[in-house]
């Protein structure tokens, strides 16, 4: 596995020193960078993975078809865009500002094949883990697109909001459309023009922000684009940029199970991932 990129953001305590990201690839050669792989403490996140490519050679691949079970995976497109199709009959794609959620439950076998505009394709894709108690329950495929994300509205600065509650300081608040995702996470995309600002209630015990353009001030630290940082809890989250920048924000609540990870299945123990793969193998994961 390759090291994920953190760097431990404290406003009260000097920030740790970070690691590069790492270049990596998945699918049918698909290049990615490997934001954050399992570990790293950030449950109920397990994986952070940025595609972006103006070469089509690095993505058109894409990722045919294969199995998952014991995660959700949630994936939001900037640019280009992503053709799903998967064993329940669910056929779709999601474009520039649009993302999927699919709940991979006892089991899914699906794929995604890239598309691409002026922009060539980026897009971001997070797995989050399911409790043990959700891992076997049935499998559910949904697409939002853009026009159903509300705003929230700061001094230049734009917040949208795809899942979970975000709330500004004074107390005004929006809700995404991805009402369920595991380890009531919250997914948003911070957009600050120059001089930008917003502060928001900060209460998640997991809250991270990845800096995709740009740099930002993030209480009293800065980051630079390509870092992950992990954010304090606390009754406020100050975030500005004087050049202007681009965020992916994440909240969660840490399930504190254990994780046992083989390929595209998650689960809580080697004997259940020992069953993912017979149960896949005979043609009985799906159910």
């Amino acid at each position: 596995m390759t090291a994920p990129l953190l760097r431990q953001v404290d406003r009260l305590q000097p920030s740790q020193p970070s690691q590069p990201s790492q270049p990596s690839q998945d699918g049918d050669g698909v290049k990615i960078k490997r934001i954050h792989d399992f570990g790293g403490g950030l449950d109920p996140f397990l994986m952070i993975d940025e595609l972006g490519s103006d070469r089509p050679d690095d993505y058109i691949g894409g990722f045919p078809p294969h199995p998952h079970r014991g995660i959700q995976t949630l994936t939001y497109v900037i640019h280009g865009g992503l053709t799903h199709e998967d064993h329940m009959g669910h056929s779709s794609t999601i474009r520039a500002g649009d993302a999927q959620w699919m709940h991979t439950g006892r089991g899914i076998v699906h794929s995604e094949m890239p598309l691409t505009d002026h922009h060539g394709l980026h897009a971001f894709q997070l797995w989050l883990n399911l409790a043990a108690s959700e891992k076997m329950s049935p499998a559910e495929y949904r697409d939002v697109r853009g026009e159903e994300m509300p705003r929230l509205a700061g001094t230049e600065a734009e917040l949208i909001a795809l899942g979970g509650r975000w709330a500004r300081d004074d107390g005004e608040a929006v809700t995404g459309p991805l009402n369920a995702l595991a380890g009531n996470g919250g997914v948003a995309h911070l957009r600050l023009a120059a001089g930008g600002e917003l502060t928001l209630q900060a209460d998640a015990p997991t809250l991270l922000a990845y800096v995709f353009e740009g740099e930002l001030q993030v209480g009293d630290t800065r980051v630079p684009a390509g870092q992950l940082a992990r954010l304090s809890k606390g009754d406020r989250l100050a975030v500005a940029s004087a050049t202007g920048g681009q965020a992916l924000l994440l909240a969660g609540t840490p399930h504190r199970e254990p994780v046992a990870h083989y390929g595209p299945f998650v689960m809580n123990s080697q004997a259940e991932l020992q069953q993912a793969l017979r149960d896949y193998r005979d043609g009985t994961l799906t159910g």
